[in-house]
């Protein structure tokens, strides 16, 4: 069996298109991560700002440390909400590159059988164990990928039950 001249530039165009989604999202989730420390800088610049105005126009040491105090609990709720938003923008991606995957997977497996398939259908009398051992082979990728993708899916599940554990915690 051989490959063809159009399969094969097909096969180059689909890797092309793949690798340019993956860029694609990764710059993406990069975009939204700068804009977020950006904004986030910022706010905290911009906070402190007030935070040392408020303490410089206290009128005894004690008005001072109660703005002190007053500054503190909004910067951790601030430090949550980062860390909640970074966890979003990357658990999107993580779900975008896995739907990617997955459909690369599912193309893959399509292209094998088919290309399994024809081999036996050409195969020569007495071939029959190595076809079964190549089909019992995909059969295995098959499996590996699916536990694999179950196992990413609980961590992702976990990881985002105790963001937000955390968050009910400082609210």
């Amino acid at each position: 069996m051989s490959i063809n001249p159009e399969q094969f530039a097909a096969a180059n165009k689909a890797t092309v298109d793949s690798l340019l989604s993956v860029a694609n999202t990764a710059l993406a989730s990069a975009e939204r991560i700068a804009a977020l420390n950006l904004n986030t800088a910022r706010a905290a610049l911009e906070d402190t700002v007030s935070g040392v105005k408020s303490v410089m126009g206290a009128k005894d040491p004690k008005e001072a440390l109660a703005a002190q105090t007053a500054l503190a609990q909004p910067a951790v709720e601030k430090a949550v909400a980062y860390s909640r938003s970074v966890y979003e923008i990357t658990a999107q991606t993580q779900q975008d590159l896995a739907k990617m995957v997955e459909a690369q997977f599912g193309d893959f497996q399509k292209s094998i059988a088919g290309m399994v398939e024809k081999a036996t259908k050409s195969a020569p009398a007495g071939s029959e164990g190595a076809v079964a051992a190549i089909q019992s082979a995909i059969a295995a990728a098959n499996s590996a990928f699916g536990n694999m993708n179950t196992m990413a899916k609980q961590f992702a599940d976990a990881a985002q039950a105790n963001i937000a554990a955390v968050t009910k915690k400082s609210k």
